[in-house]
């Protein structure tokens, strides 16, 4: 579906985006163009990147421990 009409970016581009590691809808705004027109898409964007951000929070941490060195 698309989310921001003025530059043809789509849901799926948005989450891809936001899975790489994008923390911001200004840096979405940059890497994608969403945003740039109107600005009336940026709300639902935003919601999508926090709907990515709270999948991956979810998600087990492994923690490794570092080895000592003597």
């Amino acid at each position: 579906m698309y989310v921001c009409v003025c530059n043809g970016v789509t849901d799926r581009e948005i989450r891809d985006v936001a899975e790489a590691g994008c923390g911001s809808v200004a840096e979405l705004t940059m890497r994608t163009g969403a945003g740039a027109g109107c600005g009336s898409c940026l709300d639902m964007a935003e919601a999508l990147m926090q709907q990515v951000g709270a999948s991956h929070s979810a998600l087990p941490v492994l923690e490794v421990p570092l080895a000592k060195v003597a």
